[in-house]
């Protein structure tokens, strides 16, 4: 470093030992009189000094907005009672060893309070000192200390209340984490203010005490003083010691009450952001109480032998300030208005340019499951005119619930003009995913696949199945169930299609969210085994992803304990949703295995022969990518024949499962979902060790 940097480097810090130097030179300048002894010129220098900073902190009180931003007051308080109490020390030395030569041999100020402040009567002037110290000591300090101890012990006691309230908005999302941290630090300030000037005025209730004491000592050790050691007589020491005892303690008090009025004005000022004059102005200015005054006063001014000049005088500067404050509120009024009246006036214009400024409220999101109705069909959704729809919903959102193993959203139904008055659609994501049309009032006679003759009425297909249908009058009801038919009303065929699109995308239906709620409840009951599963083993995103494949493959995922376990044991080794969902569906094998075939001890299986089986392993690994490899015509062919054995095993009434390698499960799964539907596909690791398998059919076989 440079010699130029090194003297810069000391110059700054220089300044910094500079700063803040003050207060304790002013506190070792304090301790300094109370040792060595003063000329009166310094003394007359310090007590101005003294009576100004009183006079400086308490107008700094009136106009401080809010109480706490003059944090520094009790330390104020404290510092200006030192200096007074040294200033007391000091005067009383100079009066006590040049008292006797009278006039100002202890300094100008003394001099001035104590012959022209109260006329050189003594005796006056101990009844005038011996008044402000009551006032200071028995109202003020008084008053200010009880204020002082109440609002201490009631901040301290609020403060628990106001941190948990912010922790609350904090959580709710009413406050950010910035906002928080300054409302706390404001709550701390508040109580560390209230507590400090609790001991505060301590001191100031001490300095008047103290007052009183020196007052007495003064005059005590000044009559000894000036009878022994001057040789003055007992009427002429009483007068000159008197005097400037006086004088000095009105010196002294003055700034001490000084202080004591501002410490009561902090003490009793609200905690708002308001200067004092503002406060006044808002609360004392009710042009109702001033009238009443202002006429009192007239009244009185008005009375024989009172001083009319006075009390006439006042009564008209009141009217005039209830008038004035009067007239401002209704000039703002009218200000108020005619802005409120522009600001509508703008509006309109600016509608009338845009309708209405863009904002993200106006960006509507899509309904998880939605449905529309066209307006004849309105009071199947109207429950004031007999609509069931809404009862039915429910019922299908609370089976499918329970059957599925996660709560199922509500479906958010509202009408739509664009639609035919009788039609109605079902959405998902925002997305069209099936329509129909119905005859509000006739109902639907389904036939099941074998009836015993024809009915009379509109042929029509179900919109859920896509079976035969005839829409008949309620009357023809008795008939067409004899006749073998499955009669429905037009709430039921709108509420089995949702059940049955739902079921078919129930996978569409779970997302983060409710993934997350199935494993805040499974916590509950088991804590340990949900505890450290996301993020430590597996991302949420993953567990998502395993849990709709398991839907997308007709899987409930009501047993989440067996499925969670399975991804706390498989999650470390793979992280691939294909792999663990084919490890959880292995440990639900047997609920796989009972909502296929229920509690039959056989399983009717569908298996591949073996040289298709090698055919398609081969064609998977050439491609490389799952799903793509299977050649068209293969695929074909094996969609036609997939297709016969499955239409077999329905006409047989037995359930259609299709048995093939793990390798091979994922693939086919998802080739026969939408061609095929219906037709289960299970791996040999899924068929539990207590059942049976009965091929009754093998694809690809010569």
């Amino acid at each position: 470093m440079s010699f130029k940097a090194v003297l810069q480097q000391l110059n700054r810090d220089k300044k910094d030992y500079a700063k803040g130097v003050g207060t304790p030179l002013l506190v070792l300048a304090a301790l300094g009189m109370v040792i060595l002894p003063l000329p009166p010129f310094l003394l007359d220098i310090l007590f101005s000094f003294n009576i100004a900073l009183a006079l400086v902190v308490l107008l700094v009180t009136v106009y401080t907005m809010k109480p706490v931003e003059f944090g520094i007051f009790p330390s104020v308080i404290l510092i200006a009672t030192i200096m007074r109490l040294a200033l007391n020390v000091a005067s009383t030395r100079v009066v006590l060893l040049e008292g006797h030569n009278g006039g100002d041999s202890a300094g100008k100020v003394i001099e001035a309070f104590g012959s022209v402040v109260i006329g050189g009567n003594y005796a006056v002037g101990l009844v005038v000192f011996l008044i402000l110290i009551i006032i200071n000591f028995v109202v003020i300090t008084k008053g200010a200390g009880r204020i002082s101890e109440v609002s201490a012990r009631f901040t301290l006691d609020a403060m628990p209340g106001k941190q948990m309230a912010i922790d609350a908005d904090l959580n709710a999302g009413f406050i950010s984490a910035e906002q928080a941290r300054d409302r706390r630090e404001e709550v701390t300030r508040e109580a560390d203010f209230y507590g400090s000037m609790d001991g505060a005025s301590k001191f100031v209730k001490g300095d008047a005490i103290a007052g009183i004491v020196i007052l007495i000592i003064n005059i005590v050790g000044g009559l000894f003083v000036g009878m022994i050691q001057h040789d003055l007589s007992f009427s002429n020491a009483m007068e000159v010691y008197t005097l400037l005892t006086i004088g000095d303690g009105l010196v002294a008090q003055l700034p001490s009450l000084l202080l004591s009025i501002g410490t009561a004005i902090v003490v009793t000022r609200q905690n708002e952001s308001l200067n004092m004059g503002d406060q006044f102005k808002k609360q004392l200015g009710n042009e109702k109480s001033l009238f009443i005054a202002s006429g009192i006063l007239i009244i009185m001014g008005l009375v024989p032998g009172m001083p009319h000049f006075a009390f006439l005088s006042l009564g008209a500067l009141l009217g005039y300030l209830a008038y004035y404050t009067q007239q401002s509120k209704i000039k703002a009024a009218a200000v108020e208005a005619e802005v409120a009246a522009n600001g509508a006036a703008g509006t309109n214009v600016a509608n009338k340019q845009e309708q209405k400024e863009l904002g993200w409220d106006d960006v509507q999101q899509v309904d998880v499951i939605g449905l529309e109705v066209g307006y004849r069909l309105i009071p199947l959704v109207d429950q004031s005119q007999g609509g069931e729809l809404l009862n039915r919903i429910k019922g299908v959102r609370k089976k499918l619930s329970q059957e599925l193993g996660f709560l199922v959203p509500p479906v958010h139904i509202r009408d739509n003009l664009e639609l035919d008055p009788n039609a109605y659609r079902i959405t998902l994501m925002g997305v069209s995913t099936g329509e129909g049309e119905l005859k509000h009032g006739d109902e639907l006679a389904i036939n099941p696949g074998q009836v015993f003759g024809p009915i009379k009425g509109v042929e029509t297909k179900d919109p859920a199945f896509g079976l035969d249908a005839v829409w008949i009058k309620p009357d023809q009801k008795d008939e067409a169930q004899s006749l073998g038919y499955t009669v429905v009303d037009s709430a039921t065929v709108v509420a089995t299609h949702i059940s049955q699109l739902l079921t078919n995308s129930a996978a569409l239906l779970l997302g983060h969210e409710e993934v997350q709620n199935l494993l805040d409840m499974l916590a509950k009951s088991h804590p340990r085994l949900v505890e450290g599963l996301v993020p430590d083993v597996l991302p949420l995103t993953s567990i998502v992803k395993v849990l709709q494949n398991l839907l997308n493959e007709g899987v409930a995922i009501r047993d989440m304990r067996s499925i969670v376990q399975t991804l706390v044991e498989y999650g470390p080794r793979s992280q691939d949703p294909d792999v663990l969902t084919a490890a959880v569906r292995i440990s639900l094998r047997r609920l796989i295995v009972q909502d296929a075939v229920g509690m039959s001890s056989e399983i009717p299986v569908i298996t591949l022969a073996p040289e298709l089986e090698q055919m398609l392993h081969q064609s998977l690994q050439n491609a490389g990518d799952e799903g793509a490899g299977i050649e068209p015509g293969l695929a074909e062919r094996l969609q036609l024949s997939l297709n016969e054995a499955h239409q077999n095993q329905e006409m047989a009434g037995e359930p259609s499962i299709l048995l093939t390698s793990g390798m091979l499960r994922t693939v086919l799964s998802r080739f026969v979902k939408y061609t095929i539907p219906g037709l289960r596909v299970m791996s040999y690791q899924e068929v539990p060790d207590e059942r049976q398998i009965k091929i009754v059919s093998s694809v690809g076989q010569q």
